[in-house]
């Protein structure tokens, strides 16, 4: 009976909040994609050069691999969810939120989505990078306070589903992390894990969202695409709306041939913005910055839908859920957001079988 039990506990993981269990049949984690860099000549175990500098000769350096963390719960459902994050983070954006409350990889678990959450190569637990950079403490957190749309600083935006206590500013700056990518091995490294667990959904956030449209159309395991925010965007050749500017920089669609574009024609996708994105210019870099990104979405929806797709774009505050910011999966109201995404799963027929 206790060679049953131990057993029992070894296959399975309950993970207990509040009055919800989860039951967790498989977890773990592994790195994908990347490559093995070595050097010439034969390693002489004898010199000794110091902890941080090494005799390279004869050596390897295993590097630009993406980092991936993957839970997936009793009776799941057949498509797992792969969570890829944004510029200056790591996966753990969905996973936590700053003020303790449940992710929104783990949110979903609750529907019954496995979640396969990716630090991406040279970020947070794939540090080992091939690229040459310099790390340095640039002071930058008010920037992206604003940027990001919790408000202006100091102040908050009114309404805002951010939680406004210190403590939980302060974990969420200390979520971000350097990036040593040169950003070459994004898409390979998501191709790769296509080529591991098969058939999935992507759910990407910011700058996530351009590599996640690039992979989606090179990987026919990618089955639908679900894109918080998304700050870039492709189109057919010949059909690239004009350049939109503003005041940090604007953001210009990208052409791809109509062959690779036609792909996205052919899966579900849904684009969800938070709120404070005017619909004019505005001297404010955050409300700018989404302004334009927003108005290009528009654009990539039309374009997507007008070549027989299946696009929906979600402008939260025009369905009445108002005070979210750049980071939705983490505002206080993410769970209802997570039902939201789970509601259009299934009326997207991407929840019939279960594992």
């Amino acid at each position: 009976m206790n060679k049953m039990i131990i057993s029992a506990l070894l296959l399975s993981v309950t993970v207990i909040a509040g009055a919800q269990n989860i039951t967790i049949a498989k977890q773990g984690h592994f790195s994908v994609g990347g490559r093995a860099i070595q050097r010439e000549g034969v390693y002489d175990n004898s010199k000794f050069v110091g902890w941080a500098e090494q005799e390279e000769t004869g050596q390897s350096y295993r590097a630009d691999h993406a980092f991936v963390d993957f839970q997936i719960p009793a009776d799941a459902r057949r498509l797992p969810l792969v969570y890829v994050h944004g510029y200056g983070g790591s996966g753990v954006c969905w996973q936590m939120t700053p003020d303790g409350r449940d992710g929104f990889a783990t949110l979903m678990l609750r529907h019954g989505w496995s979640s396969y959450v990716m630090d991406l190569p040279g970020r947070g637990r794939a540090g080992r990078t091939s690229a040459t950079t310099a790390v340095k403490p640039v002071a930058d957190e008010m920037f992206w306070f604003d940027i990001w749309r919790l408000g202006i600083w100091p102040n908050y935006n009114e309404g805002v589903q951010f939680p406004k206590d210190s403590v939980s500013l302060s974990q969420f700056f200390r979520e971000m992390t350097p990036d040593l990518s040169d950003h070459r091995q994004d898409v390979p490294a998501l191709g790769a894990l296509a080529d591991r667990i098969g058939d999935h959904i992507l759910v990407t956030h910011s700058a996530g969202g351009f590599p996640g449209w690039i992979a989606a159309m090179q990987n026919p395991e990618v089955k639908a695409v679900v894109a918080y925010e998304p700050g870039g965007f492709v189109f057919p050749e010949g059909e690239v709306p004009e350049r939109i500017d503003g005041l940090t920089g604007g953001v210009a669609g990208t052409p791809v041939p109509m062959e690779q574009f036609e792909r996205l024609t052919q899966i579900p996708i849904v684009l969800w913005f938070g709120d404070y994105i005017p619909e004019t210019p505005s001297e404010n870099l955050g409300d700018e910055n989404w302004r334009v990104r927003l108005q290009m979405a528009r654009k990539f929806v039309e374009t997507v839908n007008r070549h027989g797709g299946n696009a929906t774009l979600v402008e939260l505050p025009k369905i009445g859920i108002y005070g979210n910011t750049h980071f939705l999966m983490q505002d206080l109201n993410n769970e209802q957001l997570a039902d939201l995404l789970d509601l259009w799963l299934k009326s997207n027929n991407l929840t019939e079988d279960r594992i």
